[in-house]
């Protein structure tokens, strides 16, 4: 009736689980706790689970992001321990199956569960502000999307505890993949969960393209964009083109373990390469995803902190649109060790060198827009500064890899995962929580606290050259990855600094967390009553903080770039228009909760071979969708009184503030 699911599969004999398990589960009851305490449980349901109201939505997935973030982290944590201790004859406090689930998880979650959900929520709160929108274009598909991704999130999680998770790194190539070799049901965690959630992700790419080409506010042409909404535009483009790749490449994957197929096996004419071409055609596409936006986000808090106009912004455009281009070209530097011939790795050596032209001219693009500016060295400034450092690290680090001979010998040592590790922290994560320093008072009404936010920029700094410069020259002295234990004593002393590096980054997890404490203790006294607490320059800042659930009470028209700035200059910033009008806007809705539920249900099922608890998930799913497509009633009508008693409010508030 349970299919392959027993009791066995509670791992009860582990303790490193069962603990992490217990804290999860505590977690969630203090949490069920302090909503029943403060009466909050209706708020939650209809202010947010409920909600399609794209601020919102981006908010919850913030949250989620920040969440695994912790789990990615404390994955992280645990392998740098193993690893400072394993060596020689000891074998440090993780038997090697369940390291490699370790750090299998940590680059899954850290990657689709950590930084995506991060930068899609940043765009949802961000985009259809800044192009002068009211909501997204497909409200319903938004909040969809992010309950399929808290679907994928939680099926992941769900493996901690319940079976395990696949011990193949997070690429999982075949052969390792594969039945024969993976008889567990890891694979079919990692397969289901990113199905899930990346079916969540494409619908996203799909609902913020039409978005952004189909509902900005009248005169916004695209040489008239935002930088930080054109990153989105390329942003949900390759989304769009590389999603499917995955999923077509996992489905695969899925009919070689359920149906006995040989698409990636040796058997009967399968090849193994395919799947790491396939893979990796979507792999590094998806490098740009999750960095892009991150370059959008330093372009704004670049201009707005250096109160200028960003330097050469139609260059800067056309070099995310040739990032673009270049990121579909570049794949197969992944795998230059694997014997595709000497043309081959030249040309994709040679594209992967290009690609790193348009990538540097925008590190010039923010260093002239910083020239001769007044510079505010607030938290979002110094993530940014400290990203053109590391950032450029960490690229040159890259073209050193993009040429096949030095590849060759670093490929598969520490070096590659510094390098990694170096654009995608410096790059994509110091961006994301520069974005959060920088819009959180447009989301939630008031400032984070700034001397926390700069204590914690200076550990993640610190202890990210601390944990990561040292296995740059493990790589050198020969040290390869994902290596449970060592004989080398050698290579000890660099492998405690790097834990010791991953201690000062744990301080610096820790001061974000007593950031969001303390500012939210102390909100009224750093409460944003003008709606532009920055002297922005972009429309998000000419909305009151947090925005209406309208967004505007009248759509803008835009006179070039930098709109509120314009306006702003020419004295136009009254917020009081000549006459209001009636708003339409989308009603909330459970169904994509719904939707989420069963599909987590269908996910866990199929992992464990249930077909009627498969049944149950797939049909439920299918009647919610149908409920909500036979449902006419999906929208409302604010009436114009009362658009105008809220703005009214609003200006009122702006100018006792």
């Amino acid at each position: 009736m349970f299919g392959k699911l027993t009791l066995d599969a509670i791992p009860f004999h582990e303790p490193i689980i069962m603990a992490a398990g217990a804290m999860i589960v505590l977690g969630g009851l203090a949490v069920a706790a302090l909503l029943t305490v403060t009466h909050r449980w209706k708020w939650l349901w209809t202010e947010y689970l409920t909600s399609v109201d794209h601020k919102k939505i981006g908010i919850m997935y913030i949250v989620l992001a920040l969440v695994m973030l912790l789990r990615g982290f404390a994955d992280a944590a645990m392998m740098r321990t193993q690893q400072a201790v394993a060596v020689g004859p000891e074998q440090g406090f993780f038997p090697p199956h369940h390291y490699d689930q370790v750090f299998t998880a940590h680059g899954v979650i850290m990657i689709l569960f950590v930084a995506m959900p991060f930068l899609v929520g940043l765009m949802n709160i961000v985009v259809p502000l800044q192009i002068g929108a009211r909501d997204v274009a497909l409200p319903f598909l938004n909040s969809l999307s992010f309950w399929l991704t808290a679907a994928g999130m939680l099926l992941t999680n769900m493996s901690l505890v319940i079976g395990e998770f696949a011990k193949t790194g997070w690429v999982a190539y075949p052969p390792l993949s594969e039945l024969q070799f993976s008889p567990d049901v890891g694979v079919d965690y990692y397969i289901w969960a990113l199905q899930i959630s990346g079916l969540g992700t494409l619908l996203t790419g799909v609902n913020f393209f039409v978005t952004i080409l189909r509902m900005r506010a009248p005169g916004m042409g695209y040489m008239n964009l935002p930088i930080f909404t054109w990153t989105a535009l390329c942003t949900n483009t390759l989304i769009i083109v590389a999603f499917p790749i995955l999923t077509v490449t996992l489905a695969l994957l899925g009919l070689d373990r359920y149906l006995g197929m040989h698409f990636f096996t040796n058997d009967l004419g399968g090849n193994a390469m395919m799947y790491v071409n396939l893979f990796w055609a979507w792999g590094h596409p998806e490098v740009y995803i999750l960095v892009l936006p991150a370059f959008g986000v330093f372009s704004e808090v670049t201009a707005t902190f250096s109160e200028k106009r960003l330097f050469g912004y139609r260059y800067m455009v056309w070099a995310l649109i040739a990032i673009t281009v270049l990121s579909f070209i570049v794949w197969l530097h992944h795998f230059f060790t694997m014997g595709s011939g000497a043309n081959v790795n030249a040309f994709f050596g040679i594209s992967t060198m290009v690609i790193a032209i348009p990538t540097g001219v925008k590190v010039f693009n923010w260093l002239f827009t910083m020239y001769r500016g007044r510079v505010h060295f607030t938290p979002p400034m110094l993530w940014t500064i400290g990203f053109i450092i590391t950032f450029s690290i960490g690229g040159m680090t890259g073209v050193l890899l993009s040429m096949p001979g030095a590849d060759f010998v670093l490929h598969n040592s520490l070096f590659l995962v510094a390098h990694f590790h170096n654009v995608l922290i410096g790059g994509a994560l110091f961006g994301y929580f520069a974005g959060l320093n920088y819009w959180f008072p447009k989301a939630f009404g008031f400032k984070l606290n700034e001397r926390l936010g700069r204590w914690s920029f200076w550990c993640w700094l610190v202890g990210f050259y601390i944990a990561f410069m040292p296995l740059y020259i493990l790589g050198f002295m020969g040290m390869t990855r994902r290596l449970q234990h060592y004989d080398n004593p050698e290579w000890q002393i660099y492998l405690i600094v790097a834990a010791a590096g991953a201690a000062v980054i744990a301080v610096g997890i820790g001061l974000m967390i007593l950031q969001l404490f303390v500012s939210i203790r102390d909100r009224d006294l750093n409460r944003d009553y003008t709606g532009d607490p920055w002297n922005g320059r972009t429309l998000e800042w000419s909305v009151a903080s947090p925005p209406p659930f309208y967004n505007f009470a009248q759509v803008p028209h835009v006179h070039g770039i930098d709109t509120w700035a314009s306006m702003k200059a020419a004295g136009e910033t009254v917020r009081v228009p000549d006459h209001y009008e009636d708003i339409h806007m989308p009603r909330n809705t459970a169904v994509g909760l719904v939707m989420g539920g069963f599909t987590l249900v269908l996910g866990f099922a199929l992992v464990w071979h249930i077909w009627w608890m498969a049944g149950v998930g797939l049909l439920g799913a299918v009647a919610a969708l149908i409920v909500r497509a036979m449902d006419d009633d999906t929208h409302y009508t604010v009436p114009a009184e009362t658009v105008a008693r809220i703005a009214k409010h609003q200006n009122l508030m702006a100018e006792r503030g």
